[in-house]
């Protein structure tokens, strides 16, 4: 069998970037929602789709704003998006999806625990992340832990991340420290790029390998000298923009392989949400029950 792990914080936001905008007759903005909850019965009709679970930022700050105050927050984000975080929880459980919100950690932090924790599972066959997001690309493990791009119908293994990135899953935090994500406030060391940064760690593999002088390098880069002195100075700030960048498996995840198992949406949700919705083509969402 197949565990699928989705990333509902960011099929939120692309249902409300990518969806029509709808209120409701109160003035609340539920198009998002609709949106998503379409998106995830058209997933729940594919019969490989047999066990499931959705993470979702039940609030943006986590841990790591504790450990770096320029780490991302919810400043920013559209207030008509925003309000429908707890909804679009209420209707992914609806169609019978198992649910983790998160508070203290973030939903890549429960997708990358339950990847590894199902993916240890003799009955799993395979753990599909269904996120294109590239943090998540560091939980790739061959080809039974992968990451899926549904919008884009593209399928990262272990050789695909390799190729794109040109490392392994494993220096995925260590590539983002050195060249930063401003999705996620994480700055960077200054002078790497990405060129560079996979060139080196394709030889180190990790930060902590990379020497300091440039005189001990094995691998020839544009501009060596100036990068080495940027590293040597900026260490303990790459430590801990790799510390940032690094996806926890220690989440508490309650569920079992079992209850992953999608048997149907539960329809008296259904039909409070699409009353909440003023969508009736929720309640009529139609689905094969599997497992």
């Amino acid at each position: 069998m197949q565990v699928h792990l989705i990333d509902g914080t960011f099929e939120l936001f692309r249902a409300f970037y990518g969806a029509p905008p709808a209120r409701t007759s109160d003035g609340r903005e539920v198009g998002a929602v609709r949106g998503l909850a379409q998106s995830f019965a058209a997933l729940l009709r594919d019969p490989s789709v047999t066990h499931v679970a959705c993470a979702f930022d039940h609030v943006i700050e986590s841990f790591r704003n504790d450990l770096f105050p320029g780490y991302k927050t919810g400043a920013g984000i559209d207030p008509d998006l925003l309000a429908q975080f707890e909804l679009a929880e209420d209707a992914t459980r609806a169609l019978g999806i198992v649910v983790w919100p998160m508070l203290e950690f973030e939903a890549d932090d429960a997708l990358a625990s339950g990847a590894a924790r199902f993916a240890a599972e003799r009955d799993v066959s395979r753990v599909v992340l269904c996120s294109p997001d590239k943090d998540l690309c560091q939980c790739v493990s061959g080809d039974r832990i992968v990451c899926w791009d549904r919008m884009r119908s593209k399928i990262l293994d272990a050789a695909a991340v390799v190729q794109k990135f040109g490392i392994a899953p494993s220096s995925i935090p260590d590539y983002l420290a050195l060249v930063g994500d401003s999705a996620d406030g994480i700055p960077g060391v200054p002078r790497w790029g990405q060129k560079s940064a996979a060139l080196v760690l394709a030889r180190y593999g990790s930060i902590e390998n990379i020497p300091d002088r440039v005189e001990d390098w094995e691998v020839a880069v544009r501009g060596s000298a100036a990068l080495a002195d940027s590293l040597r100075s900026m260490r303990a700030e790459a430590r801990l923009y790799k510390e940032l960048a690094t996806l926890r498996t220690d989440v508490p995840l309650g569920e079992s392989l079992e209850d992953l198992c999608f048997r149907g949406p539960d329809r008296a949700r259904l039909r409070a949400l699409a009353a909440v919705l003023e969508d009736d083509r929720i309640a009529q969402l139609s689905f094969t029950k599997r497992g």
